[in-house]
């Protein structure tokens, strides 16, 4: 791991990073950081590691709980070059939405041309984070990614024995239920009951495929980009109540 620049603002400590040609971020507690459970964080399709909702949603994990945060940008998202398969696989998603066509096999597509790549990424992040002193080997490690994150974390999860609990949510079940069938760790499932790209039984459909046998699903009227704010308060609370850090604000 190889940091390229560091901030500090209001008790959280953010330090740019690359791992190999993968660039992420990774947001700490100014103080009282050492051992502290670590989330890792996967944007939506489209975003990047800087994302505004990644920023804020990192931002209270480690001003309300002491945990630290990591992102990186999915393969051809953010800081990344785009391959022509890539470009491909855009081209005929953005063909489909425009025509007004079906687009769920086409964001399976993509979702599994990101997986093959972003979940080896991943694991070699968390390896590198784990060698930090600050982090090490021994403490919890969960994740959060809804929409294109949940696309790469179901099947992330899946075989990253070190992830604890996880958040996923905003998808559905094609592609990802024989994934979602090895995941026992607890996960906190969030579902746009007014879906305009998910259809709801197949959001349903996913929650129900997962092998956990504590899972929680969170269903809130709206579309797919409306999920309401205070699922983030819920989803400090799942963590936290996992990790045991309950009240363990660095601030």
């Amino acid at each position: 791991m190889h940091f390229t620049a560091e901030t500090s603002s209001n008790g959280v400590v953010e330090r740019d990073f690359t791992v190999g040609e993968v660039p992420g971020v990774l947001f700490s507690p100014a103080s009282g950081a050492d051992h502290a459970p670590l989330v890792l964080m996967a944007h939506a399709g489209g975003q990047h590691k800087r994302a505004p909702g990644i920023v804020g949603r990192a931002h209270h994990f480690v001003t309300g709980c002491g945990f630290h945060v990591a992102a990186i940008d999915a393969p051809g998202h953010g800081d990344r070059p785009r391959t022509a398969e890539f470009e491909q696989h855009v081209a005929v998603l953005r063909q489909a939405q425009a025509a007004g066509e079906p687009i769920g096999p086409i964001v399976v597509g993509v979702h599994t041309y990101l997986t093959e790549r972003a979940v080896p990424e991943w694991r070699a992040t968390l390896d590198a984070l784990q060698e930090l002193p600050q982090i090490g080997a021994d403490g919890p490690i969960g994740f959060w990614g809804i929409m294109q994150g949940t696309g790469i974390g179901v099947p992330l999860t899946a075989v990253e024995p070190r992830i604890a609990a996880a958040v996923f949510g905003v998808l559905g079940h094609e592609s990802l239920t024989e994934a979602a069938g090895r995941i026992t760790v607890p996960v906190e499932f969030l579902l746009q009951w007014d879906d305009e790209l998910v259809d709801r039984q197949s959001g349903l459909a996913l929650f129900d495929a997962f092998a956990s046998k504590e899972k929680t699903l969170h269903a809130n009227a709206g579309g797919h980009g409306e999920m309401p704010r205070f699922e983030v308060d819920s989803a400090t609370r799942f963590f936290a109540r996992h990790f045991g850090r309950v009240g363990t604000s660095p601030a």
